[in-house]
């Protein structure tokens, strides 16, 4: 079993494209090589494949970097299932996973939701779903500075909060005051329960 990201841009054409397009491929590039693993595709669209492990922590690194930039959202449908075709181009394998995060993301574009996954089981939508709609609250209203700090603890997580002071040039006590403000705790054990939640398909 694997897990699909599809997802696109949201605002993407109010940005120079080269800046948030370079961040997405230098983090996308960590996790596995271009086209196989991942693409970008249409402009502002893009695939990657990963671990059911590693999905939501992937996900809100995502998220996390394009909120980094001033107006800039993503939208991302987290497919999980087999893959029955693998192709040198992500974008032409195939599988439950990759079908139901393709559709998915036709599904979030007219629902107005960022995010949602699909499973072979209902109940498990149902219940990541919820969680999702509540911490996208969250999420979604990141501000630029949140996003960067939030960014860094996903992406290295031996990092403490006096490298992150060090690194932004800004008080421990401010760095403490958003990782709180940002719920960090919360995501972190939302990141468990998912993960758990997935195994148990």
């Amino acid at each position: 079993m694997i897990a699909v990201l599809t997802g696109d841009i949201i605002n993407s054409q109010q940005t120079e494209t080269e800046i948030w397009i370079t961040q997405l491929k230098n983090l996308l590039e960590k996790w596995g090589s271009t086209p196989e693993t991942w693409e970008i595709y249409r402009g502002d669209e893009f695939q990657l494949k990963c671990s059911i492990d590693d999905v939501f922590w992937r996900f809100l690194a995502i998220k996390s970097i394009i909120k980094s930039n001033e107006n800039l959202d993503v939208r991302i449908a987290i497919g999980i299932g087999d893959e029955n075709f693998s192709s040198e181009k992500i974008t032409e394998s195939n599988g439950t996973a990759y079908v139901n995060s393709g559709r998915l993301l036709n599904d979030l574009k007219s629902d107005g939701h960022t995010v949602s996954v699909k499973t072979a089981n209902n109940s498990v939508d149902r219940d990541l779903n919820i969680l999702l709609k509540w911490s996208s609250k969250d999420f979604d209203s990141w501000s630029v500075a949140t996003s960067e700090i939030i960014h860094e603890m996903i992406m290295n997580e031996d990092t403490t909060q006096e490298d992150l002071a060090k690194k932004f040039s800004i008080s421990q006590s401010s760095i403490s005051q958003r990782l709180k403000r940002a719920n960090y705790e919360l995501i972190v054990e939302t990141n468990q329960y998912f993960k758990k939640k997935i195994s148990e398909l």
